[in-house]
């Protein structure tokens, strides 16, 4: 470690004031081992010194990060665990949110404007700030679940001019809406596949998507509250549709 132990003396209601949580997240984080004290004083009184705390703010910033308590423990267990690279890939993360951020309040502001009969708005950027800020959630999750190389062969999304990264979240948007238009027909119907069939080239813009990503994709949809949110505001079916017809498609892809 680079930084020195500094004697503090903060007690679990200290730090938790400190830190904006309640004391009874610190005894839960010391009784599954994943926060314990520096030391334990004659009248059980549990204290925490700088390396608590630095450890404290990890564990924050990977709840931020929506990861699960153990798999953060994990992660601060691993002998590999750099403090530093750590604080700078959180930081590489929320400055992704505050642009993610900034472009959705743009999006409240033009929607504004448009609904006053301000301002023309068109039907693509009802979704600026959404389909990006999308694509790279999928890319975090399947990362998470495939490992640091599940994204070898990942394309710079800024290799692309700002006019192609336009076009290209266009195309993804006109793809969730003409499955959503034929969800009627059912999500083994020959014109669902042949949408799923665009939609798996699609992602070729992004990286290679293997039968096994496209089955990851396929359950994120149905599982996590932000891909929930977006589908189900085209139309309430679509989340369990894309499920359906995604694994449709990987099965007859299997096919000998």
């Amino acid at each position: 470690m680079i930084y020195s132990e500094v004697i503090m003396d903060y007690t679990v209601k200290q730090l938790a004031d400190l830190a904006g949580i309640s004391p009874r997240t610190l005894h839960y984080y010391d009784e599954i081992g994943l926060l314990k004290p520096t030391s334990v004083r004659e009248n059980g009184y549990r204290c925490y010194g700088e390396a608590a705390l630095l450890r404290l703010q990890q564990i924050l910033f990977y709840k931020e990060l929506d990861l699960g308590l153990q798999e953060i423990r994990s992660i601060l267990d691993s002998p590999n665990f750099d403090v530093i690279a750590a604080l700078k890939s959180h930081r590489d993360a929320l400055q992704g949110r505050v642009k993610r951020m900034e472009r959705l309040i743009q999006t409240v502001d033009q929607t504004i404007l448009h609904l006053r009969g301000e301002t023309e708005m068109s039907q693509p950027q009802y979704f600026a700030g959404f389909n990006e800020a999308r694509q790279k959630q999928y890319e975090q999750e399947i990362q998470r679940r495939f490992g640091e190389r599940a994204f070898e062969d990942t394309i710079d999304w800024k290799s692309y001019s700002p006019e192609k990264q336009a076009a290209i979240l266009a195309e993804g948007e006109a793809i969730y809406r003409d499955l959503a238009a034929n969800i009627d027909k059912g999500a083994a119907s020959s014109e669902v596949q042949q949408i799923i069939a665009r939609w798996h080239r699609h992602l070729r813009y992004f990286y290679e998507p293997s039968v096994e990503r496209l089955r990851v994709l396929a359950l994120l949809y149905n599982e996590h509250p932000d891909f929930l949110e977006t589908f189900t505001r085209i139309d309430p079916r679509l989340p369990e549709f894309l499920k359906q017809a995604i694994e449709t498609y990987c099965q007859n892809l299997e096919q000998p």
